[in-house]
């Protein structure tokens, strides 16, 4: 070995109140992390889900009603709050759809795997789920 080369830091176990600050977790950990909390967001909201889908479909009143909701809100809740919450549900199942498709499509195929891959389809699922989220965020608050 000719070149001088620099020695990397090893991780072997990681100290939550002195590492994490410092540690620069890479995208693909970041859409792994978002994948379990949007499927968390998803499986907490569920109730909400349910309620809409139920409300949606009873009858014209209800239908009426449900439309309600959206702009005049729900007892003491905002209707702003109910479209940001209906956001957010947008915004979890749509990342954790394509997420589960990004880990699909790696364990079917085991030659995709890499660093360069993983970092590749990281940053194509957080730009598709956030600019889908956005265009049917705008739909939502009425823009278009």
């Amino acid at each position: 070995m000719t070149e001088v080369t620099k020695k990397r830091p090893e991780f072997r176990n990681i100290n939550i109140f002195k590492d994490v600050r410092t540690y620069r977790l890479p995208l693909a950990g970041w859409v792994s992390i978002l994948h379990r909390a949007s499927g968390m967001i998803m499986f907490l909201l569920l109730p909400f889900v349910v309620w809409l889908f139920d409300t949606s479909l009873s009858s014209e009143i209800s239908f009426a009603r449900f439309s309600a909701a959206f702009s005049a809100g729900l007892g003491f809740v905002p209707g702003g709050l109910v479209k940001l919450v209906a956001l957010g549900l947008i915004w979890a199942y749509l990342h954790h759809l394509i997420a589960g498709m990004r880990h699909v499509m790696m364990d079917v195929n085991h030659d995709l795997v890499s660093k360069d891959f993983g970092r590749q389809s990281a940053a194509v699922t957080l730009v598709v789920s956030i600019a889908l989220t956005l265009v049917l965020g705008a739909k939502l608050f009425g823009l278009y």
